[in-house]
């Protein structure tokens, strides 16, 4: 069954890395491009040399992009196929479309948006890069408190759900789990190395586009494996009712 799991979630993560490659290059490629030219203006302006171009931009944003973002979807399909394996039946009474619907908003939430809320996602020319081995190691920590403390949130949601009820009991963990990213990224340093005369716009949509390529990823991922999750449970059901995850 595991093993049923893991290959379609691999599709369907393709899938949507195929959708997330065109959302990147109508939405994200200009923005790059944007701040590359900025770029290569301000080191025309210092009288510096534009660094060799070891690949050259069209792969970058073609084949390059595409293998990225094809890998990225492929391996969180895989990833998410186990949560799904392990959690159907445990975090809810909800049926697989249901059950894989919330793993996607709960995992969006805990690993795009919640650090992402900390240290944004920076276009070329924002950043230096004497401190991207810093900035990554905090990035890095941010996702896995935020993961940590959303397993935490559902675990105190499952255990209230009796005494208060769903609707209480998850408004309770809602709370919890902000009350720990708020003192999680007070407690973190802030980070701002963006230009003063970086252009806000092309920053903004480049943020933006960013956490479109991610929306469109986990979207396609919870729903789709939702779909073909369905199917297998329900082969599953028919040869053996009596047999539910453990």
């Amino acid at each position: 069954m595991v093993g049923k799991l893991l290959l379609r979630g691999m599709l369907v993560g393709l899938v949507a890395g195929i959708l997330a490659f065109a959302f990147a290059r109508v939405y994200g490629e200009p923005q790059v491009d944007k701040a590359i030219a900025f770029e290569d203006q301000q080191a025309q302006a210092a009288g510096e040399a534009p660094e060799p171009e070891m690949v050259s931009r069209a792969t970058q944003a073609g084949i390059g992009l595409a293998t990225g973002v094809l890998v990225y979807g492929a391996a969180l399909g895989g990833l998410f196929s186990l949560v799904f394996a392990y959690a159907y039946g445990r975090l809810s009474s909800l049926g697989p479309r249901g059950t894989s619907a919330l793993i996607a908003l709960l995992g969006f939430l805990a690993v795009i948006v919640v650090p992402g809320l900390k240290y944004p996602a920076n276009p070329p020319a924002v950043g230096n890069a004497e401190t991207i081995g810093y900035r990554t190691e905090l990035f890095f920590i941010m996702i896995v408190v935020s993961i940590a403390a959303m397993v935490a949130a559902v675990g105190l949601a499952q255990r209230l759900w009796k005494q208060l009820g769903a609707w209480n009991a998850s408004i309770v963990a809602a709370l919890a789990f902000l009350v720990v990213f708020a003192l999680v990224k007070a407690a973190l340093p802030d980070i701002n190395e963006v230009p003063e005369n970086f252009s806000a716009t092309v920053l903004w949509q480049f943020r933006v586009a960013s956490l479109g390529i991610q929306l469109v990823l986990w979207t396609v991922v919870g729903l789709g494996f939702g779909a073909v999750a369905e199917r297998v449970v329900a082969v599953r059901d028919q040869r053996s009712p009596a047999r539910r995850y453990a």
